[in-house]
This record gives structure tokens, C-alpha cells and sequence, in this order.
């Protein structure tokens, strides 16, 4: 009976760690074919001016949707394993929900693309080439935004949750890492949207920073699962 025990504990304890593991796939999947994409783009996308959304509108677009969509699966999964990982700092309720809502998003916002940007949008840099200044909106562009916001949102507060039970049980370095990601991250948030304002409320680079603050905030999800990883086998 103990050695079962002893089996089924190992066999639990392996299994959470798989599960940690897709919190260090997907971020880095999902940055790796970005960075693909926006070094080897169609004509009229401009990875300084446009979003990674836009790119599911050209030829490759394909490639940047199954991204998405296999990303958000993978968090999905490193959501499930959180609960038990997060549980020994006093946590583990409110971040998995708030994490599967992220990746919840990421595969809405990879099933539904984007609206084309409109002409004058990004400093007279539409794309796909030819869209009008003022294009109709369409029910899967809205869909696409909406299942975008617990992504954009959700992770901020995931970060502060954590900086707190972290902090609270004595982890201050991870707890100032979490914060300062938050921190970072609404504000990476709010200069891409200036940037991406009609007119531009800062200079056109909003695909840009879209990137650097995706960067910020997906590193943070993989640092997180490496950390708890690491925690787990010991």
C-alpha cells in the first residue's frame, strides 16, 4: 500500500509538471513564429506599424492563426497545472482562472482574425493593400477584439495576484518581478493603443510596441512555469 502510495504520488507530481511544461512551450512558440513572421512578411505589412493580429489577413496568415490557436492550448493546459503548483504559496484559485481566460482568448483571437487596418489608421499604411480609409466592421473582427481583452487585461492582474501570495510567503524577489510585469505590461498596453489611435497619439509604431509588451508579458508566463518546475521536483 505505501509503495502505491508512494507510485501514485510520483505519478501525480509528473503529470503537473507536464502540465508546467506547456507554460514554457506555448510563450515561446507563440514569440518565435512572430519574430519569424515579422522578419519575413507580404508586401504592405509593416511589423513596426502593424499589429501581429493584422498578419492572419495576408498569405501566411495561416501560419500566425494556428499560432494562436496552438498557444492558447498549451496555456490552457499550464492553467490546469497551476492550481496545484500555486496552492503551496497559500494560492492557486484565482490565477489558473484568470490564465485560462488568457488562453481561452488566444484561441478566440486565432479562430476570429482581425479587421484589414484602415488607411490612415498607422500613418497611411493600410493592410491589407487597397482597404479603405473607413472599412465596415465584421462580426468576426469583433469577436477577435473581444476574446483579445481577458488577454490584454487578465495577465496584468494574474501578475498582481501572484506578486501577493508570492510576497506573502516570502518570495520577495518574484513578488517585485510580478509587479513590475504588471506594470510594465499596462503600460506597454497603453502606448501601443496611443499608437495605434486615429490621428497616432505618439510616433506610428504600435506594431512595435504590441511586440516588445507581448514579449514583457509571455516571458513572464514562462519564467513563472520554469520557476514553479523547478519547485516541484524537489
Amino acid at each position: 500500500m505505501h509503495g502505491e502510495g508512494n507510485a501514485r504520488a510520483r505519478a501525480t507530481a509528473s503529470g503537473e509538471r507536464g502540465l508546467l511544461v506547456c507554460g514554457v512551450i506555448g510563450p515561446a512558440l507563440f514569440v518565435a513564429v512572430f519574430l519569424v513572421t515579422s522578419a519575413v512578411h507580404p508586401a504592405g505589412y509593416d511589423p513596426l506599424r502593424h499589429t501581429v493580429s493584422a498578419f492572419v489577413l495576408g498569405e501566411f496568415g495561416w501560419v500566425q492563426r494556428a499560432s494562436f490557436v496552438a498557444s492558447g492550448g498549451l496555456l490552457l493546459a499550464y492553467s490546469v497545472g497551476l492550481r496545484p503548483a500555486l496552492r503551496r504559496y497559500g494560492g492557486g484559485r484565482w490565477v489558473p482562472v484568470l490564465i485560462g481566460l488568457f488562453a481561452i482568448g488566444m484561441i478566440g483571437s486565432g479562430v476570429f482574425a482581425a479587421d484589414p487596418v484602415a488607411a490612415g489608421v498607422t500613418t497611411a499604411h493600410p493592410y491589407p493593400l487597397g482597404t479603405p480609409v473607413w472599412p465596415d466592421r465584421t462580426l468576426h473582427g469583433v469577436l477577435h477584439d473581444l476574446f483579445g481583452t481577458p488577454v490584454f487585461l487578465g495577465l496584468p492582474v494574474a501578475c498582481c495576484v501572484v506578486a501577493y501570495r508570492l510576497a506573502a510567503a516570502g518570495h520577495k524577489g518574484w513578488a517585485a518581478y510580478s509587479a513590475g510585469t504588471a506594470l510594465a505590461f499596462l503600460t506597454g498596453f497603453v502606448l501601443t493603443a496611443m499608437a495605434l489611435a486615429q490621428p497616432p497619439l505618439i510616433p506610428s509604431i504600435g506594431g512595435l510596441l504590441q511586440r516588445l509588451t507581448i514579449i514583457i508579458g509571455w516571458a513572464w508566463l514562462a519564467a513563472l512555469a520554469a520557476y514553479l518546475i523547478r519547485r516541484t521536483t524537489r
